[in-house]
């Protein structure tokens, strides 16, 4: 059993909360590439982390949310995606010290529509989830979070890519819209099922309309 699910298995693990909206605070504009944040501004990331720690965060998610090749593309920085989500996972890790804490390597969407709903093949988005995922895994990461996403499509390629790229414990989480369902229309139920076959370890859901919906799904 790995030290996550041995974790969980003994107790709640309280994890961080959002790293752009802390970023933003300390006045990076949301024009910004906040995964870039890790090479030009990695004090600022740093200190987002140091501050969750201080606050009792047992597990820390690395500053690359958006840090796979499509996102950064938008910025014209996909190549640099290997740099970028390694240094996310030494900043994290160094923050960590010997605090005990958890870095979990953050995935989020790929910010483009997955087939049949979009141009982009189940292919290319796993091959991207896992070109992603091995920059994470290869630089220290202890487990893989892939969250905030609201395409069952999507996240199952993104979970299936986390199984062939590595063998970290994988969380995965999804992002509900006001009336329980997926963007394609999709129900928590459904979307267990389906990320449970695709090898996640652990399933949960996020944002979505607030705590009370979340609740209710969880149920």
């Amino acid at each position: 059993m790995t030290e996550l699910l041995a974790r969980l298995a003994d107790s709640i693990l309280l994890a961080d909360g959002a790293m752009g909206t802390m970023l933003h605070g300390r006045g990076a504009g949301f024009e910004k590439c906040f995964d870039e944040l890790n090479l030009s501004k990695p004090e600022a990331v740093a200190d987002v982390h140091r501050e969750y720690i201080a606050a009792g965060a047992q597990l820390i998610l690395t500053n690359t949310f958006g840090a796979n090749r499509f996102m950064l593309g938008q910025h014209g920085l996909e190549e640099r995606a290997a740099e970028i989500n390694r240094a996310g996972v030494q900043l994290a890790r160094r923050a960590a010290g010997s605090s005990g804490a958890l870095v979990a390597g953050d995935v989020g969407p790929l910010g483009v529509r997955i087939a049949p709903f979009g141009r982009v093949q189940p292919e290319q988005a796993r091959q991207a989830f896992a070109e992603q995922i091995r920059y994470l895994s290869e630089a220290g990461a202890d487990l893989i979070v892939v969250e905030t996403v609201s395409d069952l499509y999507e996240i199952r390629e993104a979970a299936r890519a986390a199984r062939e790229a590595c063998a970290l414990p994988l969380v995965t989480s999804v992002t509900f819209t006001r009336d329980d369902r997926t963007v394609l229309g999709d129900d928590p139920a459904t979307v267990a099922r389906a990320l449970q076959e695709a090898g996640a370890d652990v399933i949960g859901v996020n944002c979505s309309g607030g705590p009370a919906q979340l609740l209710d799904e969880v149920a």
